[in-house]
């Protein structure tokens, strides 16, 4: 189990708990429940008898949160499930958890799965090429093996927004032709080859840009999201509280978008009509909260 400090630091707290409004006794989802840190805060602010449904895909980190919170979890405050988010519905039917007061999505990656997993996300460290949160389906190096060129330039520009895209693409196609690309070190070295050589010295940013896009492609994140947010809506209350933060513009978009639609068909009122970010104090402490945005609505 890793340890609590290598999970992720939760970000934009304080924001979180004014704008959900919870009270002492109000049951609640976080559905991406990662080590533990908002889902605490939040449990203080519901007690003593507040009850809390938390979910993570990951495991390793659900097994940080059943520590971090095993005083909760003791006393019944705490419901802790491994699963996939977009299955929430069916998570929450089954631990007989809704109508809800809130429900939380932290769709940020865990610091653990770029520092400590060892299965790839970053390429600070060479590592396996795997990427996945559960194990489940293809690795990342198998994407890299089995896409075709247009699957590729698709997963790095939309998902990476990643400038040269195509020519990063045809560089993995043509690679994988005389050597499989199974670890980070590998793929850092494609993607420095295929740059222009004027802008070989900042391979590092394309890089993170490439790394983040397989990530997503390999535990297929924005259609998840596109799945779990109206069954998040679905299950609460009226006057229920729905939080989502991302750190990707195609996910704020998809976030964004929704939300719009339910104000305009009446179902819910917007309470950030402008995405909230981070304070420079924060992002100082915390560089990883510089591209974090939080959206909140309420049911009406």
């Amino acid at each position: 189990m890793p340890p609590a400090d290598a999970v992720h630091i939760p970000i934009l707290t304080g924001e979180i708990l004014s704008l959900l409004e919870l009270q002492p006794g109000d049951r609640w989802i976080d559905a991406t429940v990662d080590g533990g840190g908002h889902a605490g805060a939040m449990l203080a602010a519901t007690a003593p008898d507040g009850k809390l449904l938390g979910i993570d895909r990951d495991p390793e980190l659900l097994q940080v949160a059943q520590a971090r919170l095993a005083a909760e979890v003791d006393a019944g405050r705490a419901v802790l499930r491994l699963g996939n988010f977009r299955e929430l519905g069916e998570i929450a039917g089954a631990a007989g958890f809704g109508p809800v007061s809130a429900v939380l999505f932290d769709l940020g990656v865990s610091s653990y799965h770029f520092d400590r997993s060892g299965r790839g996300f970053a390429f600070a460290h060479n590592e396996p090429l795997d990427m996945r949160f559960d194990g489940s389906g293809d690795s990342a190096a198998d994407v890299l093996a089995q896409a075709s060129l247009e699957e590729l330039r698709h997963i790095f520009r939309d998902y990476g927004e990643e400038r040269f895209a195509h020519r990063i693409a045809v560089g993995v196609t043509r690679r994988r032709e005389s050597e499989p690309i199974r670890d980070s070190a590998t793929l850092l070295d494609v993607i420095r080859a295929a740059l222009p050589r004027n802008i070989r010295w900042q391979a590092n940013r394309s890089a993170a840009r490439i790394f983040q896009a397989l990530r997503i492609a390999v535990n297929d994140e924005i259609e998840a999201v596109r799945e779990a947010v109206p069954q998040a809506f679905e299950l609460l209350a009226p006057g229920g509280r729905l939080a989502v933060l991302s750190f990707h513009s195609l996910e704020d978009r998809i976030i964004k978008q929704y939300l719009v639609s339910l104000a305009q068909s009446g179902q819910a009122k917007v309470l950030t009509k402008k995405p909230l970010r981070a304070t420079e104090a924060e992002i100082d402490a915390n560089p990883r909260a510089g591209s974090a945005k939080l959206r909140v609505c309420q049911k009406l």
